[in-house]
């Protein structure tokens, strides 16, 4: 199935590049994990009804904006890589504010539009369950698969971002049209794996433990550069015509 295959392909990637993989994301995946361990050394606190209340104070709110930006980076950087060859030549990749901000704006647009399909889709879905509650179940999975396939139809215009092209999400729609079985197939396997990975983190379930903390640190780490080596494989082999073999 070219699906599993390009799930391969991207694994394969950042395995086989692992050196490459750290020295471009590293440094920045370290902004990331500061503002996960705020977020753990300062939890959400309580009103006086016993309610959560979420204070964020300026440093913690920095510190997202940092842990946003650092993501943004990350992801250009690993594309270019992938893409063009370009390699850092410390443990930061070069700064392309460009197609940083233009990734960011990208990353919006397609959230946007996701999330009208997955509005559109819960309606008859919201209207099956109050009739069939068994279903349910089955019906909210579907929706999280087909937020995963509306993802990768479109996500072909993050990469051609990163690399400066221009690409629509129209055209990246018509690239994949002719495999949308294969794209259907990643997105479960990506869900599915997904999943899989959450399972050791049942070994200590208790809010806030260390375990899971440093656990959900290594494997974000893991699901990041993967997730992106799939945008990456996706627009290497449907717009530029790369094997996936």
């Amino acid at each position: 199935m070219k699906g599993w295959r390009i799930f391969l392909h991207s694994l394969r990637m950042v395995i086989d590049n692992l050196g490459t993989a750290l020295r471009v994301s590293l440094v920045l995946y370290l902004v990331q994990v500061a503002s996960q361990i705020a977020t753990y050394l300062h939890p959400m606190q309580a009103d006086a009804s016993g309610g959560p209340v979420n204070v964020i104070g300026v440093p913690a709110l920095v510190l997202v904006v940092l842990a946003v930006l650092a993501s943004l980076w990350i992801a250009v950087a690993w594309h270019r890589f992938v893409l063009t060859g370009e390699t850092p030549r410390g443990w930061l990749p070069r700064w392309h504010g460009g197609e940083i901000l233009g990734y960011f704006g990208r990353s919006i647009m397609i959230g946007l539009v996701i999330f009208l399909g997955l509005m559109v889709a819960a309606i008859p879905v919201a209207l099956i369950s109050a009739g069939l509650p068994g279903l349910a179940p089955i019906l909210v999975f579907g929706l999280v698969g087909l937020g995963g396939y509306l993802f990768f139809r479109l996500g072909l215009i993050l990469p051609a971002a990163a690399v400066g092209e221009r690409l629509s999400l129209k055209d990246a729609w018509k690239a994949t049209k002719d495999d949308d079985g294969a794209v259907i197939t990643l997105a479960l396997v990506v869900i599915g794996g997904s999943l899989l990975v959450e399972l050791p983190a049942l070994i200590d379930d208790t809010a806030g433990s260390i375990i899971n903390l440093v656990y959900g640190l290594v494997i974000n780490w893991f699901a990041t550069m993967i997730g992106i080596s799939i945008l990456t494989s996706l627009y290497g082999h449907f717009i530029e015509g790369r094997p996936i073999d």
